[in-house]
């Protein structure tokens, strides 16, 4: 039996596991491109993926649901509002049982907290399928995207353009892990602390780089990365009028790519507010790779899952 491991931040396994999960994933990729779906249809046959989501998804559900499927297990959707989690029964109760029926829990939860204290009493692993505080999966992703485009991480600058929120949290996590260099961009106010990076960047790997640099025109210079997400995530509605009037300035638009370099593309990990945070000419450009990015959060996830499940 495999020991038991959790998935909530990249701080849960070290770089050669992070560079074996990517490996997993280009290989289970390069066969499901070719249309051999026969060779990997056994790996996790008979396991069950349990799905819990506070939050809504396209990506995330239908990533795990059909990549469960092609490497032969199953997957059950658990709505919050069907649990009643922590209301109608205590998070632990809730863990315990879950646990002694399926072979592992994808968590999407509003507070990183819930899953850090499901996962304490869970027999079986389970994965962070996005937080406040963290989105692992979608660096996963990324990196997987990165690596295609680019062949390795070496010289590969990101440009983070817009707020310091989660999927950024993780993008400089594994940035650090994996050796890009990254320059984060956010207003006065929407930045990390010094204590956040500090903890991001304690897996850093030589020839890593991380500039905070208010300037979004300064920071887009010599990336081969742009990267940028939504103004105004779910649960910060009410923060709206005040997020989008500080970050307009932050608008990922043509003459800010004009300013990476010439082979350049531009990352989003959706959904988009077009208009807003990026502009229908970067989005829909050929230096767009959204539709790629959003189609690897399912092989990325393969690799995962065959990592913490297979042998």
């Amino acid at each position: 039996m495999k020991p038991l491991r959790h998935f909530l931040t990249l701080a849960d396994v070290d770089v050669d596991e992070l560079k074996t999960i990517l490996k997993i994933a280009e290989t289970v990729k390069a066969r499901f491109k070719e249309g051999n779906r026969t060779e990997d249809s056994e790996i996790l046959k008979s396991k069950v993926l349990g799905l819990i989501f506070e939050k809504m998804s396209l990506r995330t559900r239908v990533s795990f649901e059909a990549g469960m499927t092609h490497l032969g297990g199953g997957s059950m959707l658990l709505e919050e509002r069907h649990i009643g989690l922590g209301v109608r029964e205590s998070i632990p109760d809730v863990s315990r049982v879950l646990s002694s029926m399926v072979d592992c829990i994808a968590f999407r939860a509003k507070r990183h907290s819930t899953v850090v204290e499901f996962a304490k009493y869970s027999s079986a692993p389970v994965i962070n399928a996005l937080t406040d505080e963290a989105h692992p999966c979608q660096a996963l992703a990324d990196m997987l995207t990165i690596k295609e485009e680019f062949g390795s991480f070496e010289d590969v600058k990101i440009a983070w353009v817009g707020d310091s929120n989660n999927v950024a949290a993780s993008l400089v996590e594994a940035s650090a892990m994996l050796g890009c260099k990254i320059a984060i961009s956010s207003p006065k106010g929407y930045e990390f602390s010094q204590e956040e990076i500090d903890k991001l960047t304690a897996q850093r790997q030589p020839g890593f780089a991380l500039a905070q640099i208010e300037d979004p025109r300064e920071a887009v210079r010599g990336a081969r990365v742009v990267y940028t997400d939504v103004w105004v995530s779910m649960g910060q509605e009410k923060e709206e009028q005040e997020r989008v009037a500080a970050f307009k300035p932050y608008q990922v638009n043509a003459e800010l790519m004009g300013l990476a370099r010439t082979d350049a593309i531009f990352l989003h990990c959706l959904p988009a507010r077009r208009g807003l945070e990026v502009t229908d000419e970067v989005i829909d450009s050929p230096q767009s790779r959204v539709v790629e990015e959003a189609a690897n959060r399912m092989h990325a996830q393969k690799g995962l899952l065959i990592w913490l499940l297979g042998n």
